[in-house]
C-alpha cells in the first residue's frame, strides 16, 4: 500500500486546521508484534505518537511499513482530537445514531400495528 502526496497534503491541512503541529508531537518507533513473519518481529515499524498539549496517545500498527503507519497514526490522532477535545462525532458514530433512530421508529410502528 502506498500513501500518495495528495492524501499527505490533505492530512497536513487537517492537522493545521485542528492546531496540531509537528513540534507538539513526540514520535517513537517501536517493535511490532503479531502476524507478518520475521520482518515484523525484527523491525521497528509500529508508530507511537503523543500530543503534548492534550496528552492524547496513539499507537498504530496497521501495516508492515513505517511510513504508512505514520500516516495512519496522525489520521487517528486527528480523529481522537475531534472526538475528545472538540466533542465532534465521527462519520461512523453519526451513521450508528441514524440507524438507531430508524430502528426505534420502525419498532414504534410495529407496536401500533399490533394493537
Amino acid at each position: 500500500m502506498f500513501v500518495g502526496e495528495k492524501k499527505k497534503k490533505e492530512l497536513k491541512e487537517r492537522m493545521r486546521s485542528l492546531n496540531i503541529f509537528e513540534k507538539d508531537l513526540i514520535e517513537k518507533f517501536i517493535l511490532s508484534s503479531g502476524r507478518g513473519g520475521q520482518k515484523i518481529q525484527k523491525s521497528h515499524s509500529a508508530v507511537y505518537i503523543k500530543h503534548i498539549p492534550t496528552g492524547l496517545e496513539i499507537k498504530c500498527q496497521k501495516e508492515r511499513e513505517r511510513e504508512i503507519n505514520r500516516y495512519f497514526a496522525r489520521k487517528m490522532l486527528c480523529d481522537l482530537y475531534e472526538k475528545k477535545i472538540l466533542h465532534l462525532q465521527t462519520k461512523k458514530e453519526k451513521l450508528f445514531e441514524k440507524k438507531k433512530k430508524q430502528k426505534k421508529r420502525r419498532y414504534k410502528r410495529f407496536l401500533k400495528k399490533e394493537k
